[in-house]
Formats: C-alpha cells, sequence, structure tokens
C-alpha cells in the first residue's frame, strides 16, 4: 500500500503499521464496491449497503485500535465518526426529499465540529495561523462566489457550514508541532481532501453539474475520513 506521500515537495514516509495496511486493502476494496454500485444503474440498490459499509468499517477499526487516547477524545472522535456515518445514509435518500441534504447538512455540519474540538485540544499555540486561514478564507471566498447565485433559501445554511469546513482544515494545520510529524502530515491531509470533496459536492448541487462527481466526492471523503483517523490514532 501507499507508504509514502509527497507533500510540499518533499517524500514523507507514513509509516503505516501492518494492521493500519491491511485495513486499507479492506477500505479500498469498500471504496471500490461503492463506486460500482453508484455507478452502474443494475447495482443500486446493493449502494444502500456499500456506502455506509465504509464508514462502518472505520469506526469499528478506530474503536478497536484508540484504547490508548484520551477517553474525552476518543469518545469526540467516535461521535464525528458517527455523525459522518448518519450524513451518509441521509444523503442516499436526498432524491426522495430536500429535506434529506439538509439533515446530512446538519449531521455533517455537527460531524466537523467535533473535528474542530479535537483537532483545538491539540493545538500549538505558538503557531502563527494567519497566513493559513487567509488562505482558506480566499478559497472560500473564491467558492462562494460560484455558488451564491444558485444557493437561494440554502444561503445561510451554507455559508455556516464553509465556515465550519474552513475552520477544520485551519484547525487541523494548527496541529503542526504539537503532534508528532506523522500524525500532523496524515490529519492535515485528510482535512484538506475532506474541504475538496464538500467543494466539489457544493459545485455539483449550486454551481452546475460536474463530470464524475460520483467518483470525485467519494473518493476524495473516503481518503479524507482514513487520513484522519490515522492521524488520530498515531498521536501521542
Amino acid at each position: 500500500m501507499y507508504d509514502e506521500l509527497n507533500i510540499f515537495g518533499f517524500n514523507h514516509k507514513l509509516m503505516l503499521t501492518k494492521s493500519e495496511k491491511s485495513f486499507s486493502i479492506l477500505y479500498i476494496i469498500l471504496l471500490t464496491l461503492e463506486i460500482a454500485t453508484s455507478s452502474i444503474e443494475s447495482l443500486a440498490n446493493l449502494n444502500y449497503i456499500a456506502k455506509p459499509l465504509l464508514l462502518i468499517s472505520l469506526i469499528f477499526f478506530f474503536w478497536k485500535k484508540s484504547s490508548h487516547l484520551d477517553h474525552k477524545l476518543r469518545r469526540m472522535i467516535f461521535f464525528a465518526l458517527g455523525f459522518s456515518l448518519l450524513g451518509d445514509i441521509l444523503l442516499m435518500f436526498v432524491n426522495q426529499s430536500a429535506n434529506f441534504f439538509i439533515g446530512g447538512l446538519i449531521a455533517f455540519l455537527i460531524a466537523h465540529i467535533f473535528y474542530v474540538l479535537v483537532f483545538l485540544k491539540q493545538r500549538n499555540r505558538s503557531k502563527n495561523p494567519f497566513l493559513f486561514i487567509g488562505f482558506v478564507l480566499l478559497y472560500g471566498m473564491l467558492l462562494f462566489y460560484f455558488l451564491k447565485d444558485g444557493l437561494g433559501d440554502m444561503l445561510l445554511p451554507v455559508i455556516l457550514y464553509m465556515v465550519i469546513i474552513l475552520s477544520m482544515a485551519s484547525t487541523a494545520f494548527l496541529r503542526q508541532g504539537y503532534v508528532v510529524k506523522n500524525s500532523f502530515v496524515l490529519v492535515f491531509i485528510g482535512a484538506i481532501l475532506f474541504m475538496i470533496s464538500d467543494s466539489i459536492l457544493a459545485l455539483n448541487k449550486f454551481y452546475q453539474p460536474l463530470a464524475f462527481t460520483n467518483f470525485s466526492i467519494i473518493f476524495t471523503y473516503a481518503f479524507a475520513q482514513l487520513f484522519i483517523v490515522f492521524g488520530l490514532l498515531k498521536q501521542r
């Protein structure tokens, strides 16, 4: 499996454990199954099983491997994953009612808040946040420029959601220097992938339909959650 990542121009060793590598293989198989069932019409009904299995497997893996973490921190990460799973389930039914989209948005909003709280507990207080916050604000304003005309009644909920997801990425960045490098890199990449996944989803829904969104959204989302969990398990 992937043993190193190229970040900021140089390779970084992930140092995955044997169990993490084994789980990664299972996770990629489940991800492939999810993509197949969401893309092939004859397999569409199986997607109601395949999609939740991704987060269910990750939740079980996290709970089994996280006994070394602070109990309060462990519960907050569990809730972040649990509300993510709820959001996944609700978003599977958006074609039946717009209320499912609102419910999914709220579930992921709560999940991101839990992640923000987790990352803030590990904040490096000597880290200057302003340059990175400026970057994510610029990113947020650019994204909002494309979304604003199609938001309608969803204007305020989407703005609130954007603030939280950008805060999640910013607080992940602020862990640098407080946790071991491996933990920081994995969580930070996961947070950026989460931001990208949500951006693609928003652009596809409120701006214009995009090509290959079934693949791009779930791919970035699945690895976002995986990297965040692996990174949080590696903290000391």
